[in-house]
């Protein structure tokens, strides 16, 4: 009952027509973001992140409309793997390996509808999961203490690493960057600056929002210059759509076992939409057998990365609500967000800010039908937007980014911080070193000290009391199996097909 109460005042504020105008826009402008190549939901909202200010959005609109866009774009994101061959974001990845054969045999418009029923059935399950599992996660974080968050945090920066690159040694370098940039500016418990070089504008610290939108969207502009403004173009040519109802009905079950998977996937700190993508397929290849010829191009190879990786970024809202801790790259970006809004995710968020957690999730479960409207009739409209020549979008993600953090923060040196932040995140994906960790770790880093601090204040110093209690040995074991399992499941997932070669 407590649940339905929560519910409806979650519909009373997500039904006003500003909130549903938010959640219309987030979606139209999340899919367009996803079907664009080499974007990306982290992109997407990195780039938009600065609009919220300039509008003057609240906590809850504001959020609203960024999650709008994070599931718009994970929704889009199937349209360049389809019709391209080219992955719209990494989650994407294993939709291309059904989805464009199939497409190449005719079938791209069965295609796309059946990848938006399938992104549809993953969003509102995974949309539900978090409405239901939230709350009694949240009252579970009330037992956790200095001990357990440092450890969770741990685990965050070991589970990301390992999932985020094919390189744990890059992955590590990349979070102690961004815990080494979290230290710089005042400490607070001496006074004393720290890392600034002398300089004032760093003795507040580094703008997390600064950091993020060099990282991701400047960096991008960079590649595209590396790149000599070479764009993509149309592969396949989209022809009839009709909705394949033979095919939605033989992969239902594959939908919700997907969901199931990618849900679960996407609630452990780190793990994200690719994990959830790539198990979703794999157990539905390893129930179907041989026989199943996935990779042929067959229904079912892609409604289960599709409802795999849409339920992932459902359930990787769970433990940024519930404990302040990002599950994937996105979820960081808006936790981000959240805190330059004097919002503190965590079990606090549920009982303080009820409006803003049950709006977001009323608003989610709406834009989650909105979705599906645009995605199945409008898929033609959203092909169309893959032949944008890139020289033409990057100047106004530039422009946008630029007149966004100057609005916010009215300092140059944040610009010619931001630019910096991009040309360290060019010099980073050059080198294939991760970028997440280093938002993670700047995210996070002050948070982890903290707490850290304040256990070593209650223990007088004693290193063990870090191990104290059940939850936060488990949270050690689970941090460093995070970290070490990836270098072998790798290995025992890539034996096979080389064998097979």
């Amino acid at each position: 009952m407590d649940i339905l109460a929560d519910l409806a005042l979650g519909f009373s504020v997500a039904l006003s027509p500003y909130t549903l105008m938010l959640a219309v826009c987030g979606c139209f402008l999340g899919t367009v973001i996803g079907a664009l190549p080499g974007l990306g939901p982290s992109n997407g909202v990195a780039i938009l992140i600065p609009i919220t200010f300039t509008l003057g959005l609240d906590a809850t609109s504001a959020l609203v409309l960024m999650t709008s866009v994070y599931y718009g774009a994970m929704y889009g994101g199937r349209i360049s793997s389809i019709l391209l061959n080219i992955p719209g974001d990494e989650p994407a990845l294993m939709t291309t390996l059904d989805g464009y054969p199939m497409a190449k045999a005719g079938r791209a418009g069965d295609a796309l509808v059946l990848s938006g029923v399938a992104s549809f059935v993953g969003a509102l399950l995974a949309t539900i999961g978090l409405m239901l599992l939230a709350p009694s996660l949240a009252r579970v974080a009330f037992l956790f203490g200095p001990a357990e968050y440092f450890a969770l945090y741990l685990l965050a920066f070991c589970t990301l690493g390992g999932m985020a690159s094919n390189n744990q040694a890059k992955s590590a370098i990349a979070a102690c960057l961004g815990l080494g940039i979290a230290m710089i500016g005042v400490d607070a418990s001496s006074g004393l600056p720290r890392l600034t070089g002398g300089n004032l504008h760093l003795y507040d610290g580094v703008d997390f929002l600064v950091a993020i939108v060099g990282l991701f969207a400047i960096s991008e502009v960079f590649v595209f210059i590396e790149s000599h403004g070479k764009g993509s173009s149309i592969g396949i040519i989209l022809d009839k759509v009709r909705i394949p109802w033979a095919d939605i009905f033989s992969t239902k079950w594959t939908m919700l076992r997907a969901s199931g998977v990618g849900f679960i996937a996407g609630i452990l700190p780190g793990a994200g939409a690719s994990l959830g993508s790539f198990l979703a397929y794999m157990t539905e290849k390893s129930i179907a057998g041989e026989k199943g010829r996935f990779g042929t191009g067959v229904p079912k190879g892609i409604a289960a990365p599709e409802a795999g990786n849409n339920a992932a970024a459902g359930g990787a809202l769970v433990p940024m609500l519930t404990l302040g801790v990002p599950g994937s790259g996105t979820t960081a970006v808006l936790l981000a967000l959240l805190m330059t809004l004097n919002i503190t995710p965590g079990p606090t968020l549920f009982t303080e800010r009820p409006e803003v957690v049950w709006g977001l999730i009323a608003s989610l479960l709406i834009a989650n039908f909105v979705l599906l409207l645009m995605n199945v009739p409008m898929v033609k409209i959203f092909v169309k937007i893959l032949t944008v020549p890139a020289w033409v979008l990057l100047p106004g993600v530039t422009m946008v980014s630029f007149v966004g953090i100057y609005s916010l923060s009215g300092s140059y040196f944040d610009l010619l911080m931001m630019v910096g932040f991009g040309m360290l995140g060019y010099i980073l994906r050059k080198l294939d070193i991760p970028t997440v960790p280093v938002i993670l770790g700047i995210l996070l880093g002050g948070h982890m000290e903290n707490a850290l601090r304040r256990a070593m204040t209650l223990s007088d110093g004693d290193v063990m009391y870090l191990f104290s209690s059940p939850i936060a040995i488990g949270f050690w074991i689970a941090a460093i199996s995070g970290f070490v399992a990836p270098m072998f499941l790798r290995k025992i997932l890539t034996k096979p097909q080389a064998v097979k070669d």
